[in-house]
């Protein structure tokens, strides 16, 4: 399984994503997940590839969340969680799409 992780660097939440994958990846049985980043420098690239904000988490190619609505310029990304809404995803909703895509 591999997990890439889309980003621009204005937005900070990019940084903390790898660790809450690896995170649900050990907490899913799927320690060996692959991690890579692609950053996202102008807005013709966020429209030419599955970015709906940073950060974007593809897994296998696919985006981590089916509600994810792709952008076409520089943007950060905002999640629902059981906490509201956060720049990125829960561990816990991470490692409940991990389980999902065993």
């Amino acid at each position: 399984m591999k997990v890439e992780i889309l980003y621009f660097e204005a937005c900070p939440n990019w940084m903390e994503a790898a660790d809450r994958v690896r995170a649900a990846a050990i907490a899913a049985g799927r320690a060996a997940v692959e991690i890579e980043y692609r950053r996202i420098e102008t807005d013709e690239e966020a429209a030419a590839s599955p970015f709906a904000g940073s950060p974007t988490l593809l897994i296998d190619g696919a985006d981590a969340f089916a509600d994810a609505v792709p952008v076409t310029e520089l943007a950060c990304r905002v999640y629902r969680t059981e906490a509201g809404l956060a720049g990125l995803p829960s561990v816990e909703q991470l490692t409940e799409v991990l389980r999902a895509r065993s």
